[in-house]
C-alpha cells in the first residue's frame, strides 16, 4: 500500500500555511508520509480562470477576516502580513533547491520557516534578501541559495512541478492526493482525516 500524501501549497495562500502546520503531524498518527509540493498559483489560471478576490471587495474583506478567525480557532499564530506577495515563484525555488541540496527533510525545514517568515513575523518573501537571510538562519549559505533560485534547473524544476501538478488535477491551496484522490483547502482536513482512518481499518 502507497502510504503516501501529496501536498500541494503556495505560500501566498493563509490556508496553505494553516495545512502546512497539521499536516505531518497527521500523516504520521496514521504512519503515512508528506511529500511537500511547493508550487505558484498564478500558473494555475487555465485551470482556475475564476474572477480573483482582489476584484471583489467585499468578498477579499471576508476572506482576511476568516483567516484571522481560522487561526484563532485552530490554534495557529497568525499576523495578516503588511506587504502582500503576489508571485511566490523565488521562495518555491528555494525550497526545491534546499531539497535537491540537502536532502527532503531540509526542503520541508525551509518551507516552513518561510511561511512562519510571511505569516507569523510579516516578512517580504517576495525579496530574495529575505528568503537568503531565512536560508541562512537554518545553517545554508545565503550566496548559494541566491544562486540556485537563479539557475535554469531550478526554474525547469519548478515548471516540471507545475505541469505535473496540473496533470493530477491539482488547482488550488492546500491541496491533497491521498492515493489519487483530492483534497482541496485547509477546511477539508477532517475528511482528509476520515480517509486515512478508513485505510488503518482496512489494513
Amino acid at each position: 500500500m502507497n502510504k503516501r500524501i501529496d501536498f500541494y501549497f503556495d505560500f501566498t495562500s493563509p490556508y496553505g500555511y494553516f495545512a502546512s502546520t497539521r499536516i505531518n503531524d497527521l500523516a504520521n498518527e496514521y504512519g503515512h508520509h508528506v511529500d511537500w509540493h511547493p508550487f505558484v498559483g498564478e500558473q494555475f489560471k487555465p485551470t482556475n480562470s475564476g474572477t480573483g478576490l482582489s476584484q471583489i471587495p467585499v468578498k477579499l474583506e471576508y476572506q482576511k477576516r476568516d483567516q484571522t478567525r481560522t487561526a484563532q480557532f485552530s490554534g495557529i499564530a497568525y499576523k495578516e502580513p503588511s506587504v502582500q506577495v503576489l508571485d511566490a515563484r523565488y521562495a518555491s525555488r528555494a525550497v526545491m533547491w534546499a531539497e535537491t541540496k540537502f536532502g527532503e527533510g531540509r526542503g520541508i525545514e525551509l518551507a516552513q520557516a518561510i511561511f512562519k517568515a510571511y505569516y507569523v513575523e510579516d516578512k517580504n518573501i517576495g525579496d530574495t534578501q529575505t528568503l537568503m537571510a531565512i536560508a541562512q538562519s537554518l545553517g545554508m549559505d545565503a550566496e548559494e541559495i541566491n544562486v540556485g533560485i537563479s539557475s535554469a534547473s531550478t526554474r525547469e524544476q519548478l515548471r516540471a512541478e507545475i505541469d505535473l501538478a496540473t496533470a493530477k488535477g491539482v488547482f488550488g491551496s492546500p491541496f491533497f492526493l491521498l492515493d489519487g484522490e483530492p483534497f482541496w483547502g485547509f477546511d477539508r482536513m477532517g475528511q482528509l482525516e476520515a480517509a486515512l482512518q478508513r485505510k488503518a481499518v482496512k489494513a
